[in-house]
């Protein structure tokens, strides 16, 4: 059988594009305000088979431009899996998002879009890793997201302890677990079921490949301490600005140009006090508008103007304001620059009417981040911490998820 020249390149490009891992791709500046979330109000969809998947975002631009949707499954590591889409999706993706609309009573126009999965068109047929990825009519990618779909197969029972290394007492937090499989058969665990565990839903602080301590009966125990531990970091710094005229404990004034501008209060250092607890969202972000009834589609965009003293911590590192309402990206538009007039770090953000969670990180020159130098790290900090089952029997094309488990530190213990 002779080849011609588009399979042959296919078959050299393949091995790479199926092992390339999937990263969570952010969009242009013109699309704003990504709200992905299950039933829960957690920006991070992890839902059993069958529940409900939302997805909403802006586009700035607001001339109701076509956006396109497609679901890619993935392996445990977050590769592309083996299985074709008629393997893992019920009907067919790469569908138009029909349900939009103009905001309406803003300053700054934009166009708001709503997506639910699974729908008519597509849905998902079996658990495992996936990402959905947006498009618009030049069929050219805008962002992707990651979303996790699980079968409650087993049971996983998981509590939060203080490290026992001396060197971070009072700076890490330990997540022990265990998973009952019950009836669920499982031969080889070390082999056969694979963990991932997360802070406040953040991947690239993940925690991979641990295998289980050691097996009692049916139940694998993970009674770890370095290897399951994460630094505490400290509660996010947050503002509110639902009624767009009202300042607030965190806004000092506001200003009206051509849309609003909130001026916030300079913030501080915490590394250096002692840990204070106050609530937090773990730096999430939820929309809402006091001018509305409507949030997603009345709720108003502003300047919100941010200022940090700038000290010797800091150095020559790149300052860069961050949380969720970006997905924790560093890009030029979050990175803070240095006003010689009063000596302050200062950013400005275009950010839709809500409560937003926040704090301040660091990236080297060689690219690292740091990301507790300015809060800190403080072992009774309010952290979510998650568990995910991953299962691939011998022969299996794919890591199905057989179970979640979490935990949150305020139940933490010596």
């Amino acid at each position: 059988m002779r080849l011609n020249l588009k399979q042959i390149l296919f078959l050299l490009i393949a091995p790479v594009l199926f092992g390339q891992v999937q990263e969570e791709v952010n969009p242009p500046e013109n699309i704003k305000s990504i709200i992905f979330k299950g039933p829960t109000e957690d920006q991070f969809p992890i839902v059993q088979l069958g529940e409900t998947i939302y997805l909403e975002f802006d586009d700035l631009l607001a001339n109701e431009q076509d956006y396109y949707y497609k679901i890619v499954h993935c392996n445990y590591d977050w590769t592309p899996s083996q299985l074709l889409k008629s393997q893992f999706l019920s009907g067919v993706d790469n569908q138009r998002i029909i349900d939009y609309q103009n905001s309406y009573n803003t300053l700054q126009p934009y166009s708001n879009y709503r997506l639910t999965l699974p729908n008519d068109n597509v849905g998902p047929k079996v658990t495992g890793n996936y990402l959905i990825e947006i498009y618009n009519d030049r069929d050219d990618l805008q962002f992707s997201r990651r979303f996790v779909v699980y079968s409650d197969l087993v049971k996983v029972g998981a509590m939060i302890k203080r490290t026992r290394d001396f060197e971070f007492l009072n700076e890490k937090q330990v997540v022990q677990f265990s998973i009952n499989a019950g009836n669920f058969s499982i031969v080889n665990p070390k082999n056969e079921v694979k963990v991932a565990i997360l802070q406040n839903y953040y991947w690239p602080t993940a925690l991979f490949n641990i295998p289980p301590q050691f097996t009692l009966g049916s139940e694998l125990v993970y009674k770890y301490d370095k290897e399951t531990s994460f630094f505490g970091g400290n509660e996010f710094f947050n503002f509110d600005t639902k009624d767009l005229r009202a300042p607030s404990a965190a806004i000092s004034h506001i200003e009206l140009t051509d849309i609003y501008n909130h001026y916030l209060f300079p913030d501080f250092y915490q590394v250096d006090r002692p840990y204070t607890y106050y609530p937090d969202i773990n730096g999430d972000f939820v929309i809402r508008t006091l001018q509305g009834e409507d949030s997603s589609r009345e709720a108003e965009y502003s300047n919100v103007h941010f200022s940090l003293p700038y000290t010797d911590v800091l150095g020559l590192n790149d300052v860069y304001v961050f949380g969720k309402f970006n997905n924790y990206a560093l890009t030029d538009q979050n990175r803070m620059t240095y006003n010689e007039a009063d000596g302050m770090m200062e950013a400005t953000l275009e950010l839709k009417q809500g409560f937003y969670n926040y704090k301040y990180v660091l990236k080297n020159g060689n690219g690292q981040v740091d990301l507790n130098s300015i809060c800190g790290n403080f072992h009774f900090t309010e952290n979510n911490y998650l568990i995910l089952v991953y299962y691939r029997n011998f022969g299996d094309l794919y890591d199905s998820v057989i179970g979640v488990g979490s935990a949150n530190s305020r139940t933490i213990s010596n």
